[in-house]
């Protein structure tokens, strides 16, 4: 592959979140880093990305909504979806997250070596699609 290859982060949690930008930037991602659903559709409203990685419990928009979005309004994007359970571990969101259309299921915490390790598998399975979105 040549040229940048985009990432757009979606989680709430800023020490997360950067820690995922700082690991991907290292690796020579282009990223895009948003606390919310919202924030993040606005990005790709502006950027084509190769993949998202987004958190499932989040304010405003959470992440299966922002979810069934990306997949009607940006179908060839490649989409991990990440998740904890929050506060009492329910995984079942991150279930219903992959009937809904992400392409893989990440359990948090995660080693970040592994992360990587998938983010460039799913998106050697992609289109490429970086750099401004479609004026069409």
């Amino acid at each position: 592959m040549t040229g940048a290859k985009c990432v757009l982060v979606i989680d709430d949690e800023d020490s997360v979140r950067s820690m995922i930008e700082t690991a991907l930037t290292g690796a020579g991602y282009q990223v895009f880093s948003r606390a919310n659903g919202t924030e993040g559709l606005e990005t790709l409203e502006t950027q084509t990305v190769d993949l998202v990685l987004t958190d499932i419990l989040m304010p405003e928009k959470e992440g299966v909504e922002t979810i069934v979005e990306i997949r009607q309004r940006f179908p060839n994007v490649r989409i991990i979806a990440m998740s904890g359970g929050g506060r009492t571990q329910n995984m079942q969101p991150l279930k219903i997250a992959g009937d809904l259309g992400a392409d893989v299921l990440l359990a948090k915490p995660f080693d970040l070596d592994n992360l990587l390790a998938i983010v460039e598998s799913v998106i050697l399975q992609g289109p490429r699609r970086c750099g401004p979105a479609d004026a069409s």
